[in-house]
């Protein structure tokens, strides 16, 4: 039979050879075990040593390189302590020298000459908390020090990098000391290499790390670990920061990494001073800012520059000056203009964070400086008009550099916008580009996908037309306020959209849709009037249909404002409560009414529907839209297949108006939703027959031993799940509508047999990526009573139900999986009871894994298997024979296992040597104790080289 690739041939070997390959040292796990003191160690302590007091010459010693360990090993298992490590990585922190009075900086890696330091690479490193034990598939190392952990999947796993992702997270759980030092994570699976920033670990935060050549392992692997590209990573592109009051952690993507780099090239070009970078809305801009404003000020090429961030609302320079003091970076703030007049004339040197209206009217040449740097946020609406020749006027000699979440126009206000940034950079004028297209491919964002309201509802076709699509002023509009001035001329426009009658069927039509299709799959809903008073005729009529809580309005106020607009003001206290109670799964508000607030620059994964019942175009309506672009999955369970948007107004109807910008630059992000009924329809024709097929006329449980007979091949297994996992979006996104009426019955047998197959066939967890709660209240409310069961039955495992499934009859492929699910299940049910259970089922996961693995013939898996049956029974006997206590006879159930001579004798001292340490999961000293104990004991009759594994086992099958 030929070799089929498994996680560790494939998958791992490939990656410690690779490393190797580009200088990493490879070490064995035997002796990184030893380095560490045993599995409960999580530094290499001797290199460590060596190497702090190498790199820190009269600062480092002998005498207190211990200290400083215990200092770095001392953190806190949590995102605080991660966050402290990396300080100390990053030479940030200090130990006082005694001949010299004073603190000095510790070098831990020393980032200008990357031969000082020890680079290496390690496998299956094992930890052990006492309570819990997790092992890395892979480990990186600098010094002594892991920064970065590979979970390695099996490529044949069409899951597997969610798996990968859901076992990370469970190790930040269970053994969070384990996570302490590294500073990111990949998984991967052979086709693809994600990765992330350990302790930041929604789904949206993992990212794939591209390529010239894709698909090439080798490639990507080199890549991402090559020594110098690494330590930038470590030293630069992980960020800190401070967000709704939690600590977060934030490793830049490769686009953002590319356009810091391109950023800090063109400010060191003294022939070119203009720069444009577009990245799409959601994909990171402001941190991009940030990084590359803190890469200028760094640089040593630039004596002491100066660089201004400019933002043209109070409510993004609000959100700037947070993400800066959350990351830790000192900056000034210009209050007002004659401040910010007097910074330039003084010359002064460092970040200067201010609104671009403040430049009105300032004076010519205020300073002549060419080290001034200045990247302005949202540029295709920042520089237009008067505003642009004062701040160009104002620094002559500056290099100008702007950001932008949305594509230039093709109106004369793009044209203009080219001219100021994109100059220096023809034909297309970006110094840096992430596409729209390229966004949703990364799953840095998602693709968006509307349908039109009824007709009776929609704004007519002629007033649309005549008041907002056709005026010249609204082309290439770029602003909210812009945007709203020319509305409140549009008087036949505002009318229709605000009639009571009107607002009354929206209203409810808003509600029905909400309630159905959105707020089953636990998401959340903006509802965008066209104006204020529109936001608050909303509410009024919502609340007729739907709990008051269920919905918030969030505007502006004013002074002047009418009793009904006054009604809905919020404090900034109680929007901000509102703001963050509608990031929250599960809490109210989850339906925000706006119209300008939140537009822009509010960012909220959870927002699913956009109900759009305000006229936009360009910039307005792709920032608009863009609010429901965000990736979002809760803890593994729901996870949002894309943005939807309901139009109201029929701006959807003309979209070479309402969006004019390169076809290129927006291709991809939008979908009809009709679109996606001919698809579902399309799979209900070919290959949906073929496994509706497979329900004959009985419904027992022989005919669903049948049925899996058919998928007893991994390959039509996947066939079939990457069908129905297709078909189950698009009728979670559709449902409920009547086109689905015709395949209701179908589609709930389908559903019936996912769960069977997937029951099947799973030793362990189920790994399911997509949500289904719409199909899931399907299932129940049909199945059972057309007959069908939605899973297999579940029956007492005891010795009389293992002996007779071992000696059934049925096909010897589904025998195979009925076995070893059997004996998983079992041994993971009883583990609390019986730990010495779970070794059998580890034993019979692998033998299964094997075998679908087309590593194992049949028999050779039933004879491995039926032996587990045995030593199952036989353990059940064995331990009422000896009278041995549950720690007694788990310890000598391994010891047999392991072959060790006088098991039965060794077994009672080694409990006795556990019982003296009932604390040892939670009491790092008594931890060091009872090992050295249990090695004592050890040594005479396993030696050396086999004590430190054994002790290991020992404590992470007897817990306490």
């Amino acid at each position: 039979m030929p070799s089929i690739p498994t996680e560790r041939t494939a998958v791992q070997e490939p990656i410690l050879r690779y490393a190797s390959a580009i200088g990493w040292t490879r070490l064995s796990k035997e002796a990184a075990l030893t380095l560490r003191g045993g599995e409960s160690g999580t530094l290499l302590y001797p290199l460590l040593r060596e190497k702090l007091i190498e790199l820190n010459p009269g600062i480092v010693t002998p005498e207190n390189v211990d200290a400083i360990i215990a200092r770095i090993e001392g953190v806190r298992p949590s995102i605080e302590g991660n966050a402290e490590v990396l300080a100390w990585l990053r030479g940030e922190r200090t130990v006082f020298v005694e001949s010299e009075r004073r603190q000095r900086n510790v070098v831990l890696i020393d980032f200008e000459q990357p031969a000082r330091n020890a680079f290496q690479v390690t496998d299956e490193w094992e930890y052990t908390n006492g309570q819990y034990t997790n092992r890395a598939d892979v480990l990186f190392l600098i010094n002594g020090i892991p920064v970065a952990l590979v979970e390695a999947k099996n490529p044949r796993r069409r899951d597997g990098i969610h798996e990968g992702l859901v076992q990370v997270r469970r190790y930040h759980r269970e053994t969070p000391e384990l996570l302490v030092t590294p500073q990111v994570f990949d998984v991967t699976h052979l086709v693809h290499f994600f990765y992330g920033a350990t302790w930041s670990l929604e789904r949206k935060t993992l990212f794939n790390w591209k390529d010239e050549e894709p698909g090439n392992f080798e490639r990507k692997v080199k890549r991402f670990f090559a020594r110098e590209r690494f330590l930038r990573l470590l030293r630069d592109w992980i960020l800190v920061v401070r967000k709704d009051d939690e600590l977060r952690k934030v490793v830049l993507r490769q686009h953002q990494t590319r356009a810091v780099e391109r950023a800090v090239e063109r400010c060191l070009d003294p022939a070119k001073r203009r720069g444009l970078v577009w990245h799409t809305q959601g994909s990171g801009k402001t941190f991009t800012m940030i990084a590359a404003a803190e890469q200028v000020l760094g640089n040593p090429a630039f004596a002491k520059p100066t660089v201004l961030l400019l933002v043209d609302r109070n409510e993004l320079e609000t959100q700037l000056f947070a993400n800066l003091e959350s990351y830790g970076m000192p900056f000034e703030p210009a209050t007002s203009k004659a401040r910010l007049r007097e910074l330039l004339r003084s010359g002064y040197r460092g970040l200067i964070v201010a609104m671009i209206h403040k430049f009105e009217a300032a004076d010519a040449d205020l300073c002549t400086r060419d080290d001034v740097f200045v990247f302005v946020d949202e540029a295709h609406r920042s520089t237009g008009g008067t505003l642009g020749n004062y701040l160009l006027g104002a620094l002559p000699n500056a290099t100008f550099i702007g950001f932008t979440g949305t594509p230039i126009d093709r109106t004369a206000h793009g044209e203009g916008t080219f001219k100021v940034f994109g100059i220096d950079d023809p034909p297309k004028g970006y110094l840096d580009k992430y596409a729209i297209r390229e966004s949703i491919e990364d799953e840095t964002t998602l693709k968006l996908r509307y349908t039109l309201a009824p007709n009776e509802i929609r704004v007519p076709r002629d007033v649309l037309e005549a008041e907002f699509l056709s005026l010249y002023e609204a082309e290439g509009v770029s602003d909210i306020e812009e945007l709203d001035r020319i509305l409140a001329r549009a008087v036949h426009l505002k009318a229709f959209l605000k009639a009571e009658d009107r607002v009354a069927k929206v209203a409810r039509f808003v509600a029905e849709h909400f309630r159905e299709n959105v707020e089953p799959l636990g998401y959340k809903a903006f509802l965008v009037g066209v104006d204020r008073e529109a936001c608050a005729l909303y509410k009024k009529a919502l609340d007729r249909h739907l709990p008051p809580e269920a919905s918030a309005v969030v505007y502006t106020k004013a002074h002047n404002d009418s009793a009904r607009l006054a009604e809905f003001h919020l404090t900034d206290d109680q929007e901000k409560r509102v703001r963050q109670a509608f990031r929250k799964p599960g809490e109210d508000p989850k339906i925000l009414i706006v119209t300008e607030k939140l537009l822009t620059g509010f960012d909220a994964p959870i927002l699913y529907c956009m109900y759009l019942d305000k006229p936009m175009r360009d910039h307005t309506l792709l920032q608009a839209i863009a609010r429901v672009n965000r990736p979002y999955e809760d803890e593994g369970e729901t996870r949002k297949p894309s943005g939807l948007v309901i139009d109201f107004v029929g701006v959807f109807e003309r979209l070479e108006k309402a969006l004019r910008f390169d076809s290129e630059d927006v291709a991809g992000l939008l979908e009809d939703v009709a679109i996606l009924r001919e698809r579902f329809a399309a799979l209900m024709a070919d290959p949906a027959p073929r496994y509706l097929a497979l329900f004959g006329r009985t419904r027992d449980d022989k005919a669903v031993e049948e049925r899996m007979e058919q998928f007893a091949d991994r390959d039509a297994r996947d066939a079939f799940y990457e069908f129905f996992r297709e078909l189950r979006t698009l009728y979670e996104v559709l449902s409920p509508d009547a086109a689905l009426r015709p395949w209701v019955d179908d589609y709930t047998k389908l559903s019936v047999l996912y769960d069977e197959v997937t029951s099947f066939y799973a030793t362990g967890p189920v790994w399911d990526l997509d949500l289904a709660r719409k199909t899931e209240r399907l299932v129940r409310e049909h199945a059972e009573s057309d007959g069908f069961r939605a899973a297999l039955p579940i029956v007492e495992i005891n010795e009389k139900a293992l002996d007779a499934l071992a000696r059934s009859g049925g096909p010897p492929r589904t025998k195979v999986f009925n076995l070893a699910r059997t004996l998983a299940q079992a041994a993971r049910a009883r583990a609390a009871e019986q730990p010495y259970l779970v070794p059998i089922g580890e034993r019979a996961e692998a033998i299964v894994e094997a075998f679908d693995d087309r590593q194992m013939e049949t028999q050779q898996a039933l004879g491995q298997l039926e032996r587990l049956v045995a030593e199952f029974q036989a353990a059940e006997r064995e331990r009422a024979e000896t009278g041995f206590d549950l720690p007694t006879f788990t310890i000598y159930q391994l010891l047999g296992r392991e072959s060790v001579e006088g098991s039965a004798a060794l077994a009672p001292t080694l409990a006795v040597v556990l019982a003296r340490f009932p604390n040892r999961a939670h009491n790092a000293s008594e931890l060091r104790a009872v090992k050295a104990a249990l090695y004592k004991e050890l040594l005479a009759v396993v030696g050396k080289d086999r004590m430190v594994a054994l002790a290991e086992q020992i404590l992470r099958l007897v817990r306490t």
